[in-house]
């Protein structure tokens, strides 16, 4: 390790739209990785991310920001279905459908 400790990660600073742009990313990783281990782990900090944007996204209402919430979150559903996850799929999917 570079600093000897683990610091905690400053997800709280980012704004509404660098934690879709990171759930995003995560997104991205996850359905190149062959590694289907990796894949889940990335699925679950993207979900980690988009919570982050959509529990912000409701009080600014931005749309722009909402429908790419939404449209990231079909992704995690396609991915988490890829995977045979399909309960855990539909739970997104429900998530998506409430943002529109």
């Amino acid at each position: 390790m570079i600093f000897g400790l683990v610091t905690s990660s400053p997800r709280g600073d980012l704004s509404l739209q660098q934690s879709l742009e990171l759930a995003n990313v995560y997104l991205d990783y996850a359905e190149k990785t062959r590694d289907s281990v990796i894949a889940k782990v990335l699925c679950h900090d993207a979900e980690v991310s988009l919570f982050q944007a959509k529990k912000g996204a409701k009080h600014a209402e931005d749309k722009a920001l909402q429908q790419g919430i939404g449209v990231a979150y079909i992704g995690l559903g396609k991915l988490l279905d890829k995977q045979r996850l399909s309960k855990e799929a539909k739970a997104i999917y429900k998530k998506a459908e409430k943002l529109g």
